[in-house]
């Protein structure tokens, strides 16, 4: 555990000196001070657009965060031959693993405790001087979106280590992270889609509804832990949807991080 422990250490200093973060935090800070701005001048559902909007920042920035910043952690050890040093010390390299991705798990957690900070006192501010339009608000839907964005980055960032553990380099395990967001986050919809084409008035062939069914089940659906309209109109989440979405979350996360240790483990550096 204490092996696990250090290589997270390392890796949180050395994800936090990383100047695309700093350029990530000033683009999340500019885009939540523009929402004081378009408030003012919409001013209808001004309590629904400053929620969506600032929600909106906060998990597009951790977004840049897990693709500019994470995957490059453990890209450089690759790049510049430096895994060979940490793996000549009584560290497997399961734990080599696992432990760069509690790092980037703490990089992660810091930056939208911060980014959620910045968010809460932009809304703050919008409900202070327009308090007509937040008759449905409340701080329990921020926090729940605020979370549930988290564990949604969390496991992208499990799975960008997934493709890292075979990927030949960064730039392949950038297009598939990116690739396995957009299919996450339209998957859901597409497959209901393709089951009821009545609905829309369309013809799907055989092939495509298995083709879509396939990469639902195979891809996790990213859609579920986007709770940023509930928390703009007020809607309640129950109990039983954030129980069933955590023990999702938790099988896709446990899936990937096996899969990426068990791939890590037979893969021959140059």
């Amino acid at each position: 555990m204490s092996k696990l422990w250090a290589i997270a250490v390392i890796t949180y200093k050395e994800g936090i000196r990383n100047r695309a973060l700093y350029g990530i935090s000033i683009l999340a800070v500019l885009l939540l001070a523009a929402n004081q701005l378009i408030c003012s001048m919409i001013l209808r559902d001004v309590g629904k657009v400053s929620v969506d909007l600032s929600l909106s920042a906060v998990a597009f920035a951790g977004l840049l965060v897990v693709l500019f910043v994470g995957i490059n952690l453990m890209a450089k050890d690759l790049d510049r031959k430096t895994i060979y040093m940490v793996l000549s010390r009584p560290v497997s390299r399961a734990q080599y693993l696992v432990g760069k991705f509690i790092g980037l798990a703490l990089i992660i957690c810091v930056s939208m405790s911060l980014l959620g900070a910045c968010a809460a006192a932009s809304i703050f501010l919008t409900k202070l001087n327009y308090p007509n339009f937040f008759d449905r608000f409340a701080w329990s839907g921020i926090f729940t979106s605020m979370v549930f964005s988290t564990l949604m980055l969390l496991l992208l960032a499990a799975l960008s280590f997934l493709f890292a553990s075979f990927a030949s380099n960064s730039f392949v395990t950038l297009v598939l992270t990116i690739a396995t967001y957009l299919i996450g986050q339209v998957t859901g919809d597409v497959k209901a889609l393709v089951e009821a084409p009545a609905v829309v008035g369309i013809q799907v062939s055989a092939i495509t509804t298995a083709l879509v069914k396939t990469a639902y089940y195979a891809f996790p659906n990213l859609a579920l832990f986007d709770l940023k309209i509930q928390a703009a109109h007020g809607l309640p989440v129950t109990g039983s949807y954030i129980l069933w979405t955590v023990c999702y979350w938790c099988f896709y996360l446990v899936m990937a991080l096996t899969l990426a240790t068990l791939i890590f483990r037979k893969r021959e550096f140059p």
